[in-house]
């Protein structure tokens, strides 16, 4: 009895293994403690710090974003019709993970929503592609593949009714132009992603273009949407309409003479510009060979480009108008002005010469401007001087960009008159040495047409907005370059040029209208070092009707034979005038005549002169041996048999 009172009293002390097992369960109180405010404080990161993030990367896990492509604005020309639009196309996409199984963050497996193999085998056939090639884009370790883009909207109507799983249809616009090949230069052309690459399309793609929407979905795991998540749209903004200052059957017709050119004088190349005067609108610009920006990829690059901006070339003779203008309006000559012209003159080292021998005779400066005479030229550029001379080319726009602003425009080539070497004068004077795009060399005419007053050239009317109104363009700031006196003057002088009887440009006339216009022809520079090839470039530029000019049309045709300005230029200048005159109904009589009749005119005119030029051929041989063993520094040779 007293050892049993002993160990259950022992004076009120616990026994060793009490103790261990209250510290057990102290330990464990604190552990739990612990696990329970790491949990708290794990809480309240998640739910109250990172609530923000985490959500956003769910969001991310199950949504997402399409972007959704602007329709473009349309181009139109200045009588509204279509030249580019957008069209309504299909675009078919797929989404790899639903092709895979997952796990989710439960640790739930989800099995694949289909299988890759069977669904390109269904698409393969409808897209026209491979099988092995859809299957391979199916099982790219991608979220968002595109399988085909811009297929006919009809046919991505039928593959979203298959409800295939992990494939999408969005409706996309397509770029295409209806009027095809019709100014396809200078409208130019966009990328699949509708963003303008050339042309027009390049120039104006900030106006164009819009604003692209984004199309938020919600997706399972598996990759299939779901039908009651999230869906947010936010639509496309359109792009603003374009209208042209292009006349679309003035260009037709421009771009049909361009290509007849092409064939019946065996060219590599040609550009017509057509101007109205006084306002500085292009009503055409043509250049062949042409192409379709509806169809690209085997077209040479080079016919991609609006050569009569982007290409440079020597103006030859139709220069001897600005040269004689300049003359006229600082007073160094008059028309009447005589002057002892021989067939020849030297300077500075050089031998020039009139493209025909003719013994010294004395000439009016009209007569000179008619016949076109090389050393009658040189003789006045002399008197004028380099300084004025120079100033004057400039003034005209020579040596610098127009206010067009079309990419890849040339400002063309004009040295500083301080830089000008012994030969520079006479031969800058009729038109070497120097060179300018077309429609820089058109303007300059519609300068002289417009009384001496400049206006920039533009290609731009105006755009539409919303309203559907009309927001007209700003024009350009005017210069008066020569007095109206002095731009009268010279227009009588390329009258003379055209219908008088010594004039090399008779083949520029136009039945029942007179023509004030200049013949041109130039050897073109070698491209492998000085000199100049035995290529030539032919050209005419004149405007009608004369004596209250109403268009102004600009041609060159680049190494025709025959290479003679008034046997290749001057009859295709013929036809584009008197269309561009009958379409705009600017009739000698007051009567007008209607398009139809302008465009069978201009077939039949263009089959005439084109056999008069072949009969030509034989006959400018003599003359054309004579031009190159005589005419140094790039003679010219506008005189035709």
């Amino acid at each position: 009895m007293t050892r049993l009172r002993t160990r259950v009293g022992g004076g009120g002390s616990l026994h060793s293994g009490d103790e261990l097992a209250i510290r057990r369960i102290r330990w464990t109180l604190a552990i739990f403690a612990l696990l329970v405010l790491a949990s708290t404080v794990k809480l309240v990161q998640i739910q109250v710090v990172d609530a923000a993030d985490l959500a956003a990367v769910g969001e991310r896990q199950r949504a997402r974003t399409l972007e959704l492509p602007a329709s473009r604005g349309r181009i139109y020309d200045r009588d509204g019709d279509v030249l580019a639009t957008s069209i309504q196309a299909a675009t078919i996409y797929a989404d790899p993970r639903a092709y895979r199984g997952t796990t989710t963050p439960e640790g739930r497996e989800v099995p694949p929503a289909g299988e890759a193999a069977v669904v390109a085998d269904t698409l393969a056939p409808l897209l026209e592609m491979e099988v092995d090639g859809v299957r391979e884009r199916l099982e790219q370790d991608r979220h968002f593949v595109y399988l085909s883009r811009q297929v006919d909207h009809a046919l991505g109507e039928e593959i979203a009714a298959l409800d295939l799983p992990g494939i999408g249809v969005l409706t996309e616009p397509q770029r295409v132009y209806p009027a095809g090949t019709l100014a396809g230069q200078v409208v130019g052309f966009t990328d699949i992603d509708a963003q303008g690459l050339q042309g027009l399309e390049a120039r104006y793609d900030h106006i164009l273009a819009g604003q692209p929407g984004t199309l938020l979905l919600e997706r399972a795991p598996g990759g299939l949407d779901i039908a009651s998540g999230i869906r947010e749209l936010e639509p496309p903004v359109v792009g603003t309409d374009v209208v042209l200052t292009l006349d679309r059957d003035i260009q037709h017709v421009a771009e049909l003479v361009a290509d007849q050119a092409l064939e019946t004088f065996e060219a590599v190349g040609a550009s017509i510009v057509v101007s109205e005067v006084g306002t500085g609108d292009v009503l055409a610009m043509a250049s062949a060979p042409g192409f379709d920006p509806n169809v690209r990829g085997d077209e040479d690059p080079a016919d991609r480009r609006n050569r009569a901006v982007t290409d440079v070339f020597e103006p030859g003779s139709t220069q001897k108008a600005l040269t004689i203008a300049a003359a006229v309006e600082e007073g160094v000559v008059e028309p009447t002005t005589t002057l002892e012209v021989d067939d020849a003159i030297r300077v500075g080292g050089s031998t020039f010469t009139d493209a025909t021998r003719h013994a010294t005779e004395s000439w009016t400066v009209s007569q000179i401007m008619e016949r076109s005479s090389n050393v009658g030229t040189i003789q006045i550029a002399e008197q004028l001087g380099p300084e004025q001379l120079d100033g004057y080319l400039r003034a005209f726009g020579y040596g610098q960009r127009t206010d067009l602003g079309f990419p890849g425009e040339s400002g063309g080539l004009l040295m500083p008159h301080t830089q000008w070497w012994s030969t520079s004068l006479p031969t800058i004077a009729i038109g070497h040495g120097v060179a300018v795009s077309l429609l820089q060399l058109a303007n300059s005419y519609a300068t002289l047409a417009n009384d001496g007053v400049s206006v920039p050239p533009r290609l731009v009317q105006g755009t539409v907005g919303e309203d559907g109104r009309l927001s007209p363009a700003a024009m350009g700031a005017a210069r008066q370059v020569v007095s109206p006196g002095t731009a009268g003057a010279v227009r009588a002088m390329l009258e003379d040029a055209v219908h008088g009887e010594d004039g090399t440009g008779a083949r520029a006339q136009v039945e029942g209208y007179r023509v004030a216009g200049k013949t041109g022809t130039a050897r073109k520079p070698r491209t492998d070092g000085r000199g100049y090839s035995d290529e030539y470039v032919a050209t005419f530029v004149g405007m009608a009707p004369a004596d209250d000019p109403q268009v102004v049309v600009a041609v060159m045709v680049d190494e025709p034979y025959p290479f003679f300005g008034g046997l290749v230029a001057a009859p295709v200048f013929a036809e584009v005038m008197e269309a561009a005159l009958l379409a705009l109904r600017i009739p000698p009589d007051g009567s007008g005549t209607d398009l139809p009749t302008a465009v069978r005119l201009a077939a039949a005119h263009a089959e005439r002169h084109a056999e008069e030029a072949v009969e030509a051929a034989d006959d400018a041989a003599e003359v054309v041996e004579t031009a190159q063993e005589e005419g140094e520094d790039g003679g010219d040779t506008d005189a035709a048999p």
